[in-house]
């Protein structure tokens, strides 16, 4: 594989062009910092630090996604070519970013205060991480339809949704919802941390080298 596919072009001609900025990025930054707050104010620092676990393991995934484009020079695993006002990463836009941002506190806050509950049979955190992901996919099928959000492997799309659904979101779920039944809050900064440093220093070193 040594040619780019369409929609491959299409958002490498997009790829962090700062002429596309919409003014509706503020209020999206706004709304996410409130959010925050709102969490931060009440001191509910389980959401929040799983929150940013979440997001975390997003930007790990979408650094991936980058790589794999980068050394197969056809195609990334999933590839956002449609109008952005921002596009960070060959499948990460601004939008994409402020959702997953809030994803994490989002699902979480549906968490039984019981971690060891069961819901139809099955530990109430699995339960929702499969409830969350498949959910997840499935907003990704209509954007796939919309070509908004596009697929090129034949194992990674609507047919074979199998790695999509565990890869591309129960790995997400899972890493929050561990780091919000953590006992202390110094394991959650710990955790949250290390992720983030792996998410800088990739980016920092990829980056560098303009492979992402």
């Amino acid at each position: 594989m040594n040619e780019f596919t369409t929609f491959t072009q299409q958002a490498l001609k997009n790829l962090r062009d700062p002429s596309l900025l919409q003014w509706y990025v503020i209020p999206l930054l706004a709304l996410t910092f409130y959010i925050y707050a709102q969490e931060t104010e009440r001191k509910n620092w389980n959401l929040i630090f799983a929150g940013l676990a979440f997001w975390g393991m997003d930007w790990i995934n979408e650094i991936i996604n980058s790589l794999i484009l980068h050394f197969t020079g056809y195609a990334a695993l999933w590839t956002a070519p449609g109008k952005t006002a921002y596009l960070i990463l060959i499948g990460l836009n601004i939008e994409i970013a402020f959702m997953f941002s809030i994803a994490g506190i989002v699902w979480a806050k549906l968490l039984p205060e019981d971690k060891n509950l069961k819901i139809l049979g099955i530990n109430n955190r699995w339960f929702i991480a499969i409830v969350g992901s498949v959910f997840s996919v499935f907003i990704e099928v209509l954007l796939n339809l919309a070509d908004m959000l596009t697929w090129e492997y034949s194992w990674w799309n609507i047919k074979a949704p199998w790695l999509i659904i565990v890869f591309g979101y129960m790995t997400f779920f899972w890493v929050a919802f561990w780091v919000y039944d953590m006992k202390t809050i110094k394991q959650k900064i710990s955790t949250v941390a290390t992720i983030y440093t792996i998410v800088i220093v990739s980016a920092i070193i990829f980056g560098s080298l303009g492979w992402i």
